[in-house]
Order: C-alpha cells, then structure tokens, then sequence
C-alpha cells in the first residue's frame, strides 16, 4: 500500500475494523482500519505520531518516512480536527514510551496508509478535557464543544441513566406509554408555552409543562403503571438546573401509598449509582418531613453533607431588650442562628461584614452575630441582651472559643430563607462540602397549600390533584394552612432530584380542594373538565413522582449546570445561540395562523 490516495477520497470499500479506544496489547500484529479526528499532531523530524480520536477514546499513529516517504508527505498535511482514516498494524510500544494515562497506551498503530476524509478549519473551542472558553462560545459552536471527552461522557452517562430507567421500571411492571405534545392549557403553575392551530383559527395548543393529567387518565384507563422519558415544556425564567424545555422521568402507579411509591424509586437510584458510577447505595433513604427540614436548614431540599444546622432562639430572646429580636418575635416571626464554628477565630471583621451583605439578598434587613472569644464575647448586641439571655444562647448554641454565632430575625420565611443560604455560603468558604459524597434524602408532608398574598387566596403548593393526609382532611374546612400533603420530594446533596404525591381520588375532596383554590365549579370544569369528567367513571387510588433527569445526571456527572448534560441547550433568556432559535418567521406562516405581530 501507498499513500497517494487524493484527498477527499471515498470510503467506499473501507470498513472500519476498530474505534480508536477498543484496541489493546491483545490486538498486537492485527490489521485494522481506524477513523476519527487528529486530535494532535508532533513532527520529530522523519517520524510523525497522530493522536487519533473518536468516542471511544485517543490511539497513537505512527507514520515512518523510512518505511513510506509518499505517506509521510501525506500525513504532513494533516492538521487538528482533520478526519481520516488510517490502515495499519498494531504494534507493542517500547517500555519507555508506554502511556499509561491513556487505556491505548501499551500500542500503537504504525500507518500502511492514509486517507483524508475531510478537512477541518482552526476550530474556535480547544478539544480539550473541561475547557475554559467561555460558556457562549461552547453554545454558539455546540457541536465542536460536544467533541470534547468530559461533553461526551456526561452524554453517555445520560445515555446509560435512560437505559437503566426503562429496564428497570420494565422489570417492575411498568409500561412507557407516550402522552401527547400538543394539549390544552390549563395554566397553574408556570406560564404555557403556546401553539396556534391552522385549522382552528384563534385557538392554541399548549406544550405540557409534565405529562400530569394523562399520567392520571392513564390510571383511570387500568394500566395500573405508567413511566415515560418525556420532554417537557416551562415560559419561565431560567438558571442553572433549569430549561425551557427538560426531560422527565415520569411515572403514576395505582393501588399505592406513599411507602410504595418511594420504595420503588429507591430501588431505581440504588440501580443507577451501581451500575454508572460503581456506587452502592444504602436505601432506605432518611426521611425528613417539611417543617422539620425548614427548621433544620432553611430549606425543604437541604444539603446534609455538613452540620450548620439552624436553631430556634426565639424563646430565649422574646423578652431581652434588643427591640429587633422581640419585634421578630411578637409579629409571628423568629429568631433562629448558626454557629460557624471556628469563624470566630478564623474572619476578619472585613469578612463577617460581607456575611451581613449576603443575606440582605435574601430580604434580611440584617444579621447580628457574636463571636466568642476564650474570656469574652465581641458583639454589638450583647449589651441589649444582658449577661443571662447571652449565656443562654451561648449554652444552646453549643459555642465554644473561636465560635462565631449569626443570627437573623424577621418573619419565618426570610429567616428561613436568609439562613438557609448562609448555611451554603459558609460550608463553601470554609470547604466543608465532599464533592464525592452523595446524600440522599426524602422530604415529606409539605403543606397542600400556600396563601398567595398577592391573590389572596389559597394557592397549591404542588397541583390541584396533591392529596391531603387522611388526619388532615377535616382541617379543609377548618384551617387549610395546617393541611399536610401526601407528597415527597427526592433530594440530593441539596438539589430536588424528583418529586410527586398520592392524588385525589375522591371526588368530593377534588370538590372541597377546588372551592380552597378559588375554582367555581364552572371554572374546574373549565380548565380540568376532561379529567373530571373521566373520574365519574370508577378512579383507583394512584399516586407518582417525576425525576429530573437533566438534574439527576448533572449531579452524577459532578457538574454545575444541566447545560452540560443536555446535547443542545437554551441560554438565560431561552435562546438558542447555535441555531438563532427563536427567529422570525415569513409573513406567509402568520397568515396562515391568523396572527399579526405588533410592536410591544
């Protein structure tokens, strides 16, 4: 063989035998046609060596001037990103040129000939393991982004995470029955992405914001369990672990209470860790309820890979004379505290500031704080409090010597939230957090409602259909805001993985539930008339949850963002940098919709 193949030669008749990283010291003496990407390119004067690369991995090519002067003259055109395909042997590589970092690096390939498929522009994104080009480069140029290591096995990690779903729910009765894109807009939660219809001028279809209401349709139908992998659709603002569009793993179960929905889903994750990331996971998880976890950490999805747990100090201080404690607490608020350990000792006066400006993002009007020294208290506050009320705060707190005590009060859900970040911003500056630890947890019996003071009504904390506790029904009439809901949420090391409830299958409870949430009965019908009108036809008990697939696999791939888990994602303001979606279209396509644009 000889390299004077012409440049852009066809492959026709070139099977490739081997991807790049498959091939190992057992290969050696084999002839083999490779393909992929020039990942890099040394010239040592009459020896060039090619690092190969496709998904699979990186291989060495050798081409010898000595042994083909014609294909080395070739392959000295060669440069990054170029495709080609080589055929050679495999060989052993000397011990001292062995590349241990590479699972190839016991062989090499030495060329017998070389084809170049394609050229290849300098491309704009490094091909490098976690790049530091900046995020919208990577989106503008996605493509070239996804050729990169890291990209490619958060994708394939993705990839095994659905495979795992299906076989796994399969085996556990489940069947993956689709449920439809275009839908009916019952706005309740976040705003709907809207569609017009051609052929009904006027009118719109809805993407979904989750499959919610097929899933329970589909319970009413008997088929007793559902699951999908489905895409679904929010107009919201976005952040990190947040899409426009995103992807469920969605499923509704009949005949359950909220021990089998969550044993089962148990399994699922205990599955997934062992059979991606080599993890055995002890089930069952912990099980938190809601105000437990709300009191515990300012959050109802917390972070419990370290302590700086929040504690109530609102009995203590009612009655100290330090007016912005006892306000907090006479208007129905509290006083609640941290102590980061050690802070005392270890932050400047500078530092403690900017914890005082952290949690003002967080509507805190401020923090006051204490920090404990070996004979002595430094405070600004201690003299309002007296030497009683500080020792008694002190001795709650468990402080000790070089201990700096944060405190904030105002109304429960600022406190609450203020603290809650505090915790994380803490455990950040101080390294408590293990990046290889993943903790899981359940947060259970949220409330079923929500006073919107905006509305002034009773809103769903998570939709019309959540069930109340069997304990709490007679509370609906009564006192909705103590109502608890038979709903769970899934949490890992701080993040909602998943979430989902037992549903209303009683039609007077539906009833009861809508009139709270301000519904006339016209209205229900209205917006859920189809559903509604299918539980007057024997519904069984059913309950579900719904993980976030994006957001499971960004945890699992130790990532910051699910835009490195999705192949081609949106940007802050739902635009897609790579395509220019969303674009205008021709004035012919509104026509034919019966829409006209206007200047807003």
């Amino acid at each position: 063989m000889t390299g004077g193949n012409k440049m852009g030669e066809s492959i026709y008749g070139l099977k490739r035998t081997h991807r790049c990283g498959e091939l190992r010291i057992e290969d050696v003496g084999k002839k083999v046609v490779v393909m992929g990407w020039t990942h890099k390119r040394r010239d040592l004067g009459g020896v060039i060596f090619i690092d190969l690369r496709d998904i699979s991995g990186i291989l060495q090519v050798v081409f010898n001037s000595e042994y083909d002067a014609e294909l080395f003259k070739k392959a000295e055109r060669l440069r990054s990103e170029y495709v080609i395909a080589v055929i050679g042997e495999v060989v052993k590589r000397s011990p001292d040129t062995v590349n241990p970092k590479i699972a190839t690096g016991e062989i090499e390939v030495i060329a017998k000939e070389l084809r170049i498929l394609n050229t290849s522009e300098t491309p704009p994104v490094y091909i490098e393991e976690d790049s530091d080009v900046n995020e919208q480069v990577r989106l503008k140029y996605r493509y070239i982004d996804l050729r990169r290591p890291d990209m490619q096995r958060n994708l394939i990690l993705r990839h095994k995470v659905a495979k795992i779903a299906r076989d796994y729910y399969d085996e556990n009765g489940f069947l993956e029955i689709e449920t439809p894109m275009l839908t009916k807009s019952t706005p309740e939660g976040a705003r709907d992405y809207l569609v017009p219809s051609r052929v009904h001028p006027g009118k719109f279809f809805a993407l979904p914001q989750s499959p919610q209401l097929f899933k329970q349709l589909l319970m009413v139908s008997g088929f007793d369990r559902y699951m999908q992998i489905t895409k679904c659709f929010r107009d919201e603002d976005l952040r990190a672990d947040r899409q426009p569009e995103f992807t469920q793993i969605d499923l509704e179960m009949s005949f359950v209470n909220v021990d089998d929905v969550i044993e089962v889903n148990e399994g699922f994750i205990k599955r997934v860790f062992k059979e991606t990331l080599g993890i055995e996971l002890k089930t069952p998880f912990p099980r938190i309820p809601y105000q437990e976890a709300m009191d515990r950490f300012g959050s109802d999805k917390p972070d419990t890979r370290f302590g700086l747990e929040l504690v109530d100090l609102s009995d203590i201080v009612k009655d100290c004379g330090f007016k912005v404690f006892t306000d907090a607490v006479n208007k129905g608020g509290s006083v609640r505290a941290i102590n980061a350990k050690g802070c005392g000792a270890k932050f400047s006066r500078r530092e403690i500031d900017s914890l005082v400006e952290f949690v003002k993002i967080y509507r805190a009007k401020g923090m006051a704080w204490i920090a404990v020294e070996e004979n002595e208290v430094k405070s600004a506050i201690t003299k309002f409090l007296g030497d009683d009320v500080t020792k008694a705060i002190l001795e709650r707190m468990g402080a000790e010597p070089g201990d700096l005590i944060c405190f904030v009060a105002d109304k429960n859900e600022i406190v609450y939230d203020a603290l809650g970040q505090l915790r994380l911003e803490l455990a950040r500056r101080l390294d408590l957090i293990n990046n290889d630890e993943f903790n899981f947890l359940w947060v259970t019996e949220f409330p079923l409602l929500e006073y919107d003071e905006e509305e002034k009504r009773w809103v769903a904390k998570h939709h019309p259909f959540t069930s109340p506790m069997d304990e709490d029904i007679e509370l609906l009439t009564k006192d909705p805001s103590k109502v608890r809901a038979k709903a769970y949420d899934i949490v890992l090391n701080g993040v909602e993985i998943g979430g989902g409830s037992i549903r209303i299958h009683d039609q007077e409870i539906q009833s009861t539930m809508f009139n709270l949430l301000g519904f006339t009965k016209e209205q229900a019908w209205d917006r859920f008339g189809f559903l509604l009108e299918a539980f007057k036809y024997g519904t069984p008990p059913h309950g579900g949850l719904a993980f976030g697939l994006d957001r499971l696999v960004m945890l699992m791939a130790g990532r910051n963002s699910i835009r490195d888990v999705i192949a081609f994602p949106k940007v802050q303001n739902a635009s897609c940098l790579m395509t220019n979606a969303p674009d205008v279209v021709e004035p012919k396509q509104l026509k034919e919709l019966h829409i006209r644009c206007t200047d807003v």
